[in-house]
């Protein structure tokens, strides 16, 4: 699947190139940030007009990435949807191919600053999740030991284009937004600086997983477009 592995809190982890997590030994598959309905939101506050097939690209590479690895329980890291009003607004072809994708595994929402999980899909709600020494949230914690998390939608600069990327150290790994439509935090934004130790890397998305020392990132440059999360 051309991912990259590596450990946290002594459980095997892979980064997978579409940007979700696969727990290999404990049948778990992680993702995070799918702002599904984000065009809809959009279009209903008056804002910019985007083609509405966002959701179904989403949930194309979701119901992949489930095939590939076969999961378990899948847990969603918060942001499922962009808003609550989102859920109920999903075609009924989105919520069916969801309900399949769900159907025989345990699914784990957690909440997000966007939603806090759809009440109307089944599955499990929570604010954080326990597995084994990982701790599953939305927002990353400083000083937290063993945590997967989700929310900065971070991205690396490379050869003139913003990829979204994974970062890790030896105490959390931050998820990118898997989501079609999501903006990005660069990777060295000051914000992200609290939480990261200095030999932490980033997981670079794409055709393959590729790791980045975090200490390569290129220097930050103000105005660096994103901020809505």
């Amino acid at each position: 699947m051309n991912g990259y592995a590596f450990t946290l809190a002594g459980v095997p982890l892979l980064a997978l190139p579409s940007g979700a997590l696969h727990l290999h030994g404990a049948g778990i598959l992680a993702v995070a940030d799918l702002h599904l309905g984000k065009a809809m939101r959009l279009a209903r506050r008056g804002g910019a007009l985007l083609p509405p097939y966002e959701t179904e690209a989403t949930l194309a590479r979701l119901d992949a990435d489930i095939a590939a690895t076969g999961p378990a329980r899948v847990i969603c890291l918060g942001d499922s949807f962009d808003d609550m009003a989102a859920e109920t607004e999903t075609f009924e072809v989105h919520r069916l191919w969801l309900l399949r994708m769900m159907a025989g595994r345990d699914w784990v929402w957690i909440a997000g600053n966007h939603d806090p999980g759809p009440m109307s899909l089944g599955g499990t709600h929570r604010t954080t999740w326990r597995e084994g020494p990982l701790i599953f949230r939305h927002i990353a914690e400083p000083g937290a030991q063993g945590e997967v998390s989700a929310h900065y939608h971070p991205k690396w600069h490379l050869a003139g284009r913003m990829r979204p990327c994974f970062l890790a150290d030896a105490t959390r790994v931050i998820l990118p937004a898997y989501g079609t439509y999501t903006g990005g935090l660069a990777a060295d934004d000051p914000a992200l600086a609290p939480l990261l130790g200095p030999n932490a890397v980033a997981i670079l998305t794409g055709p393959r997983a590729l790791p980045v020392p975090l200490a390569r990132r290129p220097q930050h440059r103000p105005g660096f477009p994103f901020r809505q999360r």
